[in-house]
């Protein structure tokens, strides 16, 4: 007999209002994503309505969880934890790189840091954090 487990492990994302801007842009961004689900808070909360309750997206095959929190938060998200991408190619990460840039931090510009032909660390406008990768 099988036994067959249904625990994983998914990456869970809490934004306070913005979940849906970043799951639609983290979405375009790959070709292979899509949302996988969604529910809004409703009139009666406990979230402002038509906001976040909880969704399920795909990035090219990686399931992730995101809500909006109806609670504010004396903390947000830090690069001690990042989404690590390893690109197909250069064209790829140079793309990904100024998308997830653009209105964000750069935590380590464009280069050959000696471990990967080229790499790149951001933190996107939404504050979550994205190493870019291209393998040697």
């Amino acid at each position: 007999m099988e036994i067959v487990s249904s625990r994983k492990i998914t990456t869970f994302l809490m934004f306070e209002g913005n979940a849906e801007d970043a799951m639609t842009f983290y979405i375009s961004l790959f070709d292979d994503a899509e949302v996988v689900g969604l529910t809004r808070y409703g009139a009666d909360g406990p979230g402002k309505e038509g906001t976040v309750q909880h969704a399920t997206f795909s990035l090219a095959g990686q399931e992730f969880m995101c809500i909006d929190s109806p609670v504010q938060h004396e903390f947000t998200f830090t690069p001690a934890v990042s989404l690590f991408v390893q690109c197909e190619d250069e064209a790829e990460l140079d793309r990904l790189y100024a998308a997830l840039s653009e209105q964000g931090t750069t935590l380590m510009p464009l280069g050959d840091y000696g471990f990967s032909a080229k790499f790149g660390w951001v933190n996107d406008r939404f504050g979550v954090s994205w190493q870019l990768n291209l393998p040697a």
